[in-house]
């Protein structure tokens, strides 16, 4: 399977939005902790959040970049999102309702 994902050309629109969308996506998961911190001291702060807020959009921030440039966690959510295109070639079904369950009642 390694030898078809090294074959397959992405698109630019691929390269350049999806593939960073999944990677904010992903690193805002990783990010959980910053993300609360920050959206409870916007919550908190109303107005003033932009000079309240400083220190938690700063470390935010920080934690979001540290992704962002691993060439590693690029690779990854590549790998990813090669995987989810490929399955959406074979099924005609787009991951995101893939993912989504059956009612109980069926």
């Amino acid at each position: 399977m390694e030898a078809a994902n090294a074959e397959i050309k992405l698109r630019h629109v691929e390269t350049d939005v999806l593939i960073p969308k999944m990677m904010r996506e992903k690193a805002k998961e990783r990010c959980a902790e910053k993300v609360v911190a920050f959206s409870h001291c916007c919550k908190e702060s109303g107005f003033l959040m932009v000079l309240k807020c400083r220190e938690e959009n700063s470390a935010l921030k920080e934690c979001m970049t540290q992704y962002y440039k691993d060439p590693a966690f690029y690779e990854e959510c590549k790998q990813e999102y090669i995987q989810e295109k490929l399955q959406y070639e074979r099924t005609g079904i787009p991951s995101k309702n893939r993912k989504q369950k059956l009612p109980a009642s069926m």
